[in-house]
């Protein structure tokens, strides 16, 4: 067995503190990887594996450049790991045996601060779950490159997926105790790295966070999240906003489903933003104004005042064209006020972002001002209790100079003017620089040699260097020779060592200072991070707000007129995506109107015709309303939903082992349970995941239990024109239709809806659209000519029955018994057989006997028509023969 040196015995004692991360050990210029680690980011980086040691005893390794580690840091979090920096903390010079180390920072995908990882306009939740006593859970979000504090309570485990979907996050850090199976659901649902903490009691650093919280275990859930981030950031949490309690219920509820299905914030099949409800809306000239506009559209407000505030800056932003353009042109200037506070309490912030921190407060000024302008009670009331921090913007414009490098460690930070001692220091070195410019015009003109010059390296510092040609020109005695070359000779003067030293020492200490100026320039920053804070909630308010105005102008959209309860009506409304996606002008825009006598609408139509588009249309235009944005229709009477259940299109969950019709049972299940009368149910052709019969049977039931139990606002689009019946027996059901007609022999889909039901689907006619063969087609219509025929034959039979009338024309009941001279009739199943002079069992052959077993056994309320008319012509051909 290999010996293990003092320096592995190091490595290997710090890796059984940190066994879920890829340790990053420092060795020189270079981060060390060893054993498994070195196997598997090997691998996920590509880089080469070698090993420390030869043949047996050789230990696996692999490494990357201590300069360019954050590519490869960033490779690993982008890919679920976490990465713990391993640093010398001890001076090698000074170290007696092996070099001391420690872990300063683990960087997690929840933790991560900047790069790659962290997009632009996304945030980065960090979520914590606390199980409590029953099925309670605490549920705490945290982005640390924010600052944003989020916590709520979840009745049970199904609200807390919903809710934790809401966040996407990318790490979840839950207790050792929680159960398996939740870790399993946990992972698979929502694809997150999970991480472990079971410190829930109070922790210093985090009292100041949680003191505006009353309920002890909401604070235990939040402690959880803060003695995780004290354990791997090892930083400063400043910047973290105190902790703000929410309840789910005080922002329309949508699952997860729902919000998946709507395309809210990306869509559905490419998870892209394009084609989403975000897409259309995000006209946002900040970051941070992104990412608030994407929350807003997660979470639109019950709050009918608020509401209508925001409609009223909307509306002063929208008829203020020029003051609205002075207002993006602003805010395009502003940087990411948030983030750059993060950094700051994080301690990583370098100059150019304290630069770009003055730039943006100087845009605030003349936002506030143009905001003044427009007199929106609204936009004033915002910026009633936030400060412009002008103070912060005048300590940086007097301190950091304005084209500083990245690096805070080698000069050129600070202005002149901000330091007496600091320009003494610049003042050496200028003079000092100064003279040796002089000496070398002055060593040029003396000694007659033009090529002579005056150098400096950081080996040898500064010297006089004069080529092998010139060397016989040189007065003897004149210099002292320091380092030949081998077409030069290098010389030093005394008076030179001396300028030497006096420029030296004021470049070492100068670039020593301004690092001591720039920490002390950082500490007076961090009591500004609040302030900031809000500042950046307010502008990222204007922000989103002027975006509204700016798509409401674009696209032609109107404010809505809300109320808490009562009728739903939209004239001419759009679907805001689709509407966007088309070419301008053929987009087809249609009514929609849910008052105290339709409630429910029953659609049907024809596939491709748009009655999924109109169910969306109705959810998106409602959310628009409920986030402060004007709709995209020529006028509308909404009321404030409580919450959207849709089950729109074929979302098998296959990866939970579940079917297509599964997942539609349980979604259907998740709105018949929760919705009010307040809320918005669509169900898009509930039940053709099944058998006809069984498909038919639970969509009438759902219709039934919707109108009758729940009264909920509701569209349910169907191919069952069976159900379009209910019309008559269900007094707030109202049937509508998405029109066609045909000309030449074509289907022209009109995308209009209207009243009534459809007559027919067209559904061959969209299978000819997708090509498929021709031969195909063909047989489709005529398998549909024989069921149409062979339907109009039972409705007629069915008719004459109801009736009273023999196939005769005679009257008779359907009940009579048959004359004695005419053939009995034989029942479907055998066991119904009745004995009779001419038909018995046992005058059966036994061919016929097997047909009728087989009849018998057939489960005909569990088979499609097309599989019944299968079977029915097999077993006729058996008798047949």
């Amino acid at each position: 067995m290999a010996t293990v040196t003092p320096m592995m015995e190091q490595y290997l004692r710090i890796k059984a503190e940190f066994e879920d991360a890829f340790l990053f050990f420092r060795l020189g210029d270079f981060y060390e990887l060893f054993y498994d680690d070195a196997k598997k980011a090997a691998k996920e980086l590509e880089i080469t594996l070698t090993s420390r040691g030869k043949g047996e005893d050789g230990i696996p390794m692999c490494g990357v450049p201590h300069h360019s580690s954050e590519q490869y840091i960033a490779q690993l979090i982008e890919k679920g790991y976490k990465v713990a920096i391993c640093e010398q903390t001890e001076d090698p010079a000074q170290a007696k045996g092996v070099v001391r180390r420690e872990v300063v920072q683990v960087i997690t995908p929840g933790t991560v601060m900047e790069g790659r990882a962290v997009g632009e306009k996304e945030n980065n939740y960090l979520l914590s779950v606390t199980p409590f006593e029953g099925d309670e859970l605490g549920l705490a979000a945290a982005d640390m490159t924010t600052g944003e504090f989020l916590v709520t309570t979840l009745s049970d485990f199904t609200d807390l997926m919903n809710e934790m979907a809401g966040f996407r996050p990318r790490e979840v850090i839950v207790p050792s105790s929680f159960s398996e199976q939740k870790r399993e659901e946990l992972t698979k649902r929502l694809r997150v790295t999970l991480s472990f903490e079971d410190h829930t009691e109070p922790i210093d650093d985090g009292i100041s966070l949680v003191n505006g919280l009353s309920d002890g275990k909401v604070k235990e859930t939040c402690f959880q999240l803060i003695w995780y981030l004290k354990r791997t950031t090892k930083r400063s949490l400043d910047h973290l906003q105190p902790a703000q309690f929410y309840l789910p219920q005080e922002f329309m509820s949508m699952d997860v489903h729902s919000k998946r299905n709507l395309e809210l914030v990306e869509t559905l099949r490419e998870k892209k933003k394009q084609g989403s409800l975000l897409w259309v809306l995000d006209r946002t000239a900040t970051a941070m104004g992104g990412r608030m506009l994407k929350q807003w559209i997660e979470r639109p407000l019950l709050n009918r005042e608020v509401i209508e505030q925001r409609h009223e800056l909307v509306g002063k932003l929208y008829d203020h064209f020029f003051e609205r353009e002075h207002l993006q042109e602003q805010l395009q200037g502003v940087y990411d006020l948030e983030r750059l506070s993060g950094r700051v309490a994080f301690g990583n912030v370098n100059g150019r972002d304290l630069i770009q921190l003055k730039k943006s407060l100087e845009k605030i000024p003349a936002i506030f001002e143009t905001i003044r302008s427009m007199e929106s009670s609204y936009g004033s009331s915002l910026m009633e209790d936030v400060g412009e921090c002008q103070q912060l913007r005048q300590l940086l414009e007097e301190s950091i100079e304005e084209q500083c490098p990245i690096s805070i460690t080698e000069g050129g930070l600070i202005k002149d003017g901000y330091s007496t001692q600091l320009d003494e220091y610049r003042d050496a070195m200028k003079n000092g620089k100064a003279w040796i410019a002089r000496l070398e015009k002055q060593e040029k003109e003396v000694t007659g040699i033009r090529s002579l010059k005056v150098g400096f390296n950081k080996v040898f510092g500064y010297f006089i260097e004069v080529t092998k040609p010139n060397l016989p020109h040189l007065p003897e005695g004149r210099y002292e020779r320091k380092q030949t070359l081998t077409n030069a000779e290098r010389f030093i003067t005394d008076e030179l060592k001396e300028k030497e030293t006096l420029i030296l020492e004021a470049e070492e200490k100068s670039e020593k200072l301004e690092y001591e100026l720039f920490m002390e320039i950082r500490e007076k920053v961090k009591p500004f991070i609040r302030p900031l804070q809000q500042l950046a909630n307010v502008i990222s308010t204007f922000d989103i707000l002027q975006s509204f105005a700016e798509v409401a102008e674009r696209n032609h959209y109107v404010k809505p007129e809300l109320q808490a309860e009562g009728d739903v009506v939209i004239s001419e409304g759009r679907h805001p995506v689709v509407e966007k996606m088309i070419d301008e002008g053929k987009y087809i825009a249609n009514d929609i109107e849910l008052t105290e006598d339709r409630e429910l609408l029953l659609i049907t139509g024809p596939n491709m015709a748009g009655k999924s588009t109109y169910m969306r249309q109705l959810a998106l235009i409602s959310i628009m309303a409920q986030i402060g944005c004007y709709i995209p229709a020529n006028e509308a009477k909404l009321i404030i939903l409580d919450q959207i259940f849709t089950r729109i299109g074929a979302a098998d969950d296959l990866a939970q082992g579940q079917s297509t019709f599964m997942v539609e049972m349980l979604e259907t299940k998740h709105a018949v349970s929760k919705a009010t009368r307040k809320s918005l149910v669509l169900l898009d052709e509930i039940g053709r995941g099944t058998s006809t019969y069984d498909g038919m049977s639970l969509a009438q039931a759902i219709i039934e239990y919707i109108h009758d139990e729940i009264g909920a606002k509701t569209l349910f689009s169907t191919h069952y024109h069976e159900l379009t019946t209910l019309e008559a027996k269900l007094p707030r059901l109202k049937n509508v239709h998405v029109s066609a007609m045909e000309e030449n022999g074509a289907v022209v889909f009109l995308h209009k809806v209207i009243d009534g039901a459809a007559d027919r689907s067209y559904g061959i006619y969209v299978a000819e659209l997708a090509e498929l063969p021709e031969k195909l087609i063909s047989r489709a219509k005529a398998i549909l000519k024989e069921f149409e025929k062979d339907q109009s034959d039972m409705r007629d039979y069915q008719k004459r029955v109801a009736e009273g009338q023999s196939s005769e024309g005679e009257s008779r009941s359907f009940f009579r018994e048959a004359p004695k001279d005419e053939p009995e009739q034989l029942t479907l199943f055998q066991d119904d057989v009745a004995p009779s002079e001419k038909h018995t069992k046992s005058n059966l052959k036994d061919d016929q006997k097997k047909v009728l077993a087989e009849l018998s056994s057939a489960n005909l309320l569990h088979m499609s028509p097309i599989e019944a008319i299968q079977m029915l012509d097999n077993l006729q051909r058996k008798l047949k023969k």
